[in-house]
């Protein structure tokens, strides 16, 4: 008996089947009475704004319709995604090719939608003294196999480093390695990792040695607390700040941040019309909760985008580093039409 046949087919019927049920609803959300629930997950750095966008959505909905969003990481959720067990990825990085690959395996398309721009953050107690980082700092801190232990390594106080990051499932990860280390992925590991980016402004906020990164939002939340390092990319350093991601100055470290729509739930008229308002919502709600927002005429075109449930990326499996807001906007979809 050919085990390895039976093994494959029975992973495309389970893909299948989960395709199926994204496009009607989970099967739970659909017992009489109970309100149609669309399921959110992903980054922890989109999330603070798909939370706001679900909780503003909700209560226009009188209970009809829930949105339960979770950050169980960028990559973590695009897995979910791919296996057709939730409705929008957040992801704060665009699809990788290998991503692409497993959602097309599992008969999964995707609507991409750029929903804001961020500043990866690199944050330190307020008690250090540093005030500013080279990127080549920056590398040699995080580098595999670095052995940088004290600031005094890299210019700044005699003082014990303790390191804390996003762990592995992290599109942040993914996007400060490559844009630092020069490949993505490639990092030290004796530090102290979470999918959680609370968890690492507590650990920064309560250890003088502390020094860690993450999203824009998360420091502007907790600039009372943490010290934001200037970042000097060859041409002075710059601070992190709405105004600096806005106008392109903040370099290497400025990234757009994601949603990735299941094209088939959007024929769901709940998905539909959730998809709608977070666009609608999403500069107001992006600038309020830390992040930079896009141009109102791209807001438009991913709202058609969304309507129309066109498919594809614009960004060809692999990350941009070092993009502009007008870069990322500019960018055609690579797309082929939704099969009815």
């Amino acid at each position: 008996m050919n085990t390895q046949f039976f093994k494959a087919m029975s992973k495309i019927a389970a893909a299948s089947v989960a395709a199926i049920a994204l496009a009607s609803g989970p099967a739970s959300a659909q017992q009489a009475g109970a309100p149609f629930t669309i399921q959110v997950d992903g980054s922890s750095t989109v999330f603070p704004i798909s939370e706001a966008v679900a909780e503003g959505f909700q209560q226009t909905t009188q209970g009809r319709i829930r949105v339960a969003v979770g950050e169980s990481g960028s990559s973590a959720g695009l897995r979910k995604f791919c296996r057709g067990e939730i409705h929008i990825a957040d992801s704060s990085r665009p699809i990788r090719s290998s991503e692409m690959a497993t959602c097309a395996a599992a008969g999964i398309q995707y609507v991409e939608i750029p929903v804001a721009f961020d500043g990866v953050t690199v944050v330190v107690h307020p008690s250090n003294p540093m005030r500013s980082i080279t990127v080549a700092q920056l590398r040699q801190i995080w580098s595999q196999g670095s052995r940088v232990s004290n600031f005094n390594q890299v210019g700044g106080p005699d003082l014990a480093m303790q390191l804390y990051g996003p762990g592995s499932a992290s599109g942040t990860f993914e996007y400060f390695t490559e844009a630092v280390n020069g490949t993505a992925r490639s990092s030290r590991t004796d530090y102290t990792p979470s999918e959680d980016d609370n968890v690492l402004v507590q650990g920064v906020a309560n250890n003088p040695g502390g020094l860690a990164y993450f999203g824009l939002a998360y420091y502007e939340e907790n600039r009372n607390r943490l010290h934001a390092l200037s970042i000097d990319n060859g041409h002075g350093a710059i601070a992190p700040s709405q105004a600096t991601v806005r106008d392109g100055s903040y370099q290497p470290l400025s990234r757009p941040i994601f949603i990735y729509v299941n094209a088939a739930a959007l024929r769901r008229p709940q998905v539909q019309q959730f998809v709608q308002y977070y666009i609608n919502n999403a500069a107001s709600v992006s600038e309020r909760v830390g992040y930079v927002a896009l141009p109102q005429a791209a807001y438009a075109t991913y709202l058609q985008r969304a309507q129309r449930r066109q498919i594809g990326t614009a960004f060809g499996g692999r990350a941009v580093i070092g993009a502009s807001i007008e870069d990322v906007v500019g960018r055609r979809l690579v797309q082929t039409p939704v099969s009815e």
